[in-house]
C-alpha cells in the first residue's frame, strides 16, 4: 500500500465531527468537485488520475469508489450508492480537489479576473463566454444531481457557482489543501 502524500499531515483533526458536521463536509466537497467539473470539463478519469498522482489509490481506487464517495452527499438525488464518508476519505477528496485546482490554476485565475472586470464594469457575469459557460454547466449539473436543484432560483445557483469559483482560486494555491480543510471544518461549527 503506497504511503499517502505528505500533505496528508497538513490536514489535522482535533475533534471528530458530529454526524451533521460530516454531512456538511460531504456536501461541500461534492460542490467543490462539481465546480471543478463545470469550469474545467473534467470527469472521474481526471479525478482518479489525481488520486494516483497523490498515492491515494487505496482510498479512491476506481470510478465506483469515487461515485460512492460523491453520492455520500446527503443532498444528492440518487438513493443508491450512499455510504458514510470517513475523515480519511474527506482528506483524500480535499487533496484531489486542490491538486486539480492547482493544475488548472491559470484558467481559474483567468475566470476570477474576468469576473472582477465584469463586476467593475457593472456587467452581468454570464455575458462573458468563459463565465457564462461555467455558470450554464454548473446550473445544469446542479439541477440534474441535487435534491433542491429545481427549487433554487437561477440567481441563487449563480451566487453559489460564483462563490465556489472564487474558493477554487484559494484552493489552487500552494497551501490550498490547508485552506480548504480549515474552511470545511469551520463551516461545520
Amino acid at each position: 500500500m503506497p504511503e499517502p502524500t505528505p500533505q496528508w499531515e497538513d490536514l489535522p483533526l482535533y475533534q471528530e465531527p458530529e454526524p451533521a458536521q460530516l454531512d456538511n463536509i460531504k456536501t461541500q466537497l461534492d460542490l467543490v468537485l462539481l465546480a471543478l467539473e463545470a469550469l474545467l470539463g473534467i470527469g472521474s478519469e481526471q479525478m482518479l488520475q489525481a488520486a494516483a498522482e497523490l498515492n491515494l489509490e487505496s482510498i479512491v481506487a476506481d470510478r465506483l469508489e469515487l461515485w460512492r464517495l460523491r453520492q455520500s452527499n446527503p443532498n444528492r438525488k440518487s438513493s443508491g450508492g450512499r455510504k458514510k464518508l470517513d475523515v480519511e476519505e474527506a482528506r483524500a477528496l480535499v487533496l484531489i480537489s486542490c491538486h486539480l485546482a492547482k493544475q488548472h490554476q491559470e484558467l481559474i485565475r483567468r475566470a476570477v479576473t474576468l469576473l472582477e472586470q465584469l463586476a467593475a464594469q457593472n456587467r452581468e457575469p454570464h455575458k462573458a463566454g468563459l463565465i457564462g459557460d461555467y455558470l450554464d454547466n454548473f446550473t445544469n449539473t446542479y439541477t440534474e444531481r441535487m435534491e433542491d436543484g429545481e427549487n433554487l432560483s437561477n440567481e441563487a445557483l449563480t451566487r453559489l457557482a460564483l462563490k465556489l469559483l472564487i474558493d477554487l482560486l484559494f484552493y489552487s494555491s500552494s497551501n490550498g489543501h490547508k485552506r480548504m480543510w480549515l474552511a470545511l471544518l469551520n463551516r461545520t461549527q
